[in-house]
């Protein structure tokens, strides 16, 4: 019987690259610190011998797993996706890995994977919102595992947050539907219950409704979950109302989407009957027709920016730096003036 050939050690790499180990270590952990010519060469040698890192090595030599883990809210449409795909690009960048959960917006379940992802050693979380119980915090606290928050900004909240303001934005978006003349307003919010996003999308509304000198009648709200058969049937209940709004305000583009299908079907005509709105400018919201006015997020900016300081709080050279993304108002021509006025 022939002898059992063995796996290619660091060693080999570096004799057959002519570098020293240390340099070959160099360009697998960090490639940004080694010149492209011998990065290259490294790299070849690493393909010709079939070389695989020793992962629990480094993780003994490192105290780190370098996994990240994440907790969505949903997997069910594109508003997270854009974000934790660049979250994951400049994870893997700089040597980490991620693992993705979906919580289907239950804080039970959110509670459990966080325990879940902490027991199989994850170096840091990112959290959706920062609406949770404190348990949670004292939870990933005693276990010394660094936690970031996205999709929100609240300079003020016990975990640092690289986001942005659900309020302000909301409010912009509110104040371009009041200039453009409209005084019947109507919101198809997600539920409020347990996602500050969707309660502070509201209180922008509203804010943005009481600078004008309106009251709280001239609001009407609807909550329900974020799917377009549900902003469908959303936009049905508000146009059967008498007098019916002059626009609907939506708390994401689905819901948007749901609302346009449904006055399609209802032959309403949109904006000239009946103004609609989104939020997220995800690319369903440019091929709708006729397309959104929304709210532009720039969900890939804020998932490198929010991977960048993560890994940052793992590495313990930085405490947790908030930071605040900007957004604006997209106008399309889903937006016009009310009926009968020019």
């Amino acid at each position: 019987m022939g002898k059992t050939r063995s796996a290619p050690t660091l060693t080999d790499v570096a004799r057959e690259a002519g570098v020293s180990t240390a340099t070959v270590s160099r360009c697998l952990n960090t490639p940004e610190r080694v010149i492209e010519s011998t990065r290259q060469r490294v790299l070849q040698a690493v393909e010709s011998l079939g070389y695989t890192p020793n992962f629990a090595a480094r993780v003994m030599a490192a105290k780190r797993s370098f996994t990240i883990g994440a907790i969505i809210p949903t997997m069910d449409n594109a508003i997270f996706a854009r974000g934790l795909q660049a979250f994951q690009d400049e994870l893997r960048e700089r040597g980490y890995t991620l693992l993705v959960s979906s919580s289907a917006y239950d804080p039970e379940a959110e509670r459990e994977q966080i325990r879940t992802l902490v027991a199989r050693g994850a170096d840091g979380l990112l959290l959706i919102g920062h609406a949770r119980d404190p348990e949670i915090y004292e939870y990933l606290d005693r276990h010394q595992v660094p936690s970031l928050v996205a999709w929100s900004y609240v300079p003020e909240a016990r975990r640092p947050s690289v986001g942005f303001s659900n309020a302000c934005a909301m409010r912009a978006l509110a104040e371009s539907v009041l200039a453009a003349g409209h005084r019947r307003i109507a919101m198809i919010s997600g539920l409020t219950e347990g996602n500050d996003r969707a309660l502070s999308r509201v209180e922008g509304v509203r804010q943005a409704l009481q600078a004008a000198g309106l009251g709280e009648g001239a609001l009407t709200l609807i909550e329900t979950p974020y799917e377009i058969d549900k902003g469908a049937e959303a936009f049905r209940q508000l146009m059967a109302l008498e007098p019916r709004p002059t626009v609907v305000m939506c708390g994401n583009d689905v819901l948007a989407a749901g609302a346009l299908r449904e006055a399609k079907g209802m032959g309403i005509a949109v904006p000239e009957q009946v103004s609609v709105t989104g939020f997220d400018d995800i690319e369903l919201a440019a091929i709708v027709s006729p397309a959104l006015t929304t709210v532009h997020v720039p969900h890939r900016e804020m998932g490198r920016k929010a991977a960048r300081e993560l890994v940052a709080m793992v590495e313990g050279t930085s405490a947790g730096q908030p930071e605040c993304i900007s957004t604006h108002v997209v106008t399309r021509q889903s937006l016009a003036a009310p009926p009968g006025q020019s």
